[in-house]
């Protein structure tokens, strides 16, 4: 049996190898640009043993130990958070509220902040907090 030896380069190049380490890179980024949606607001968390993953959502308020709203990546105050709320709501379907308040602020002020989501017509609302050892 004889094989046919030839020195000749391919004249066809095969992309299916090319196009599978593309589509994994697209897939990767794809699912870890979903967690890159936090403010850059530090808050202490309060802790939880039951942790419970909240869907990623742009309508994120931030309360931090000072007492300081942020609606998104904007420092608000009570009476403008309706306005800050329903200007963010009106540039994504979302009608899910995050609400990340340091372990320090007192309830009235995160009651306040769901009244003020109410108004504009947010109804679900999640506390974030952190997984407790």
């Amino acid at each position: 049996m004889k094989f046919n030896v030839s020195n000749k380069p391919l004249s066809i190049f095969s992309y299916s190898s090319l196009t599978d380490i593309v589509l994994l890179l697209v897939i990767f980024f794809l699912l870890t640009s979903q967690f890159v949606i936090l403010t850059g607001v530090k808050v202490k968390l309060p802790g939880s043993k039951t942790l419970e993953q909240s869907e990623p959502t742009k309508l994120i308020v931030t309360v931090t130990a000072e007492g300081a709203i942020y609606a998104g990546q904007d420092q608000t105050g009570i009476d403008q958070l309706p306005a800050k709320l329903n200007e963010i709501k009106s540039t994504t379907p979302e009608t899910s509220l995050i609400i990340r308040a340091d372990k320090t602020v007192q309830i009235d002020l995160v009651i306040k902040i769901i009244d003020a989501a109410k108004s504009v017509g947010i109804g679900k609302f999640t506390i974030e907090t952190q997984k407790e050892e």
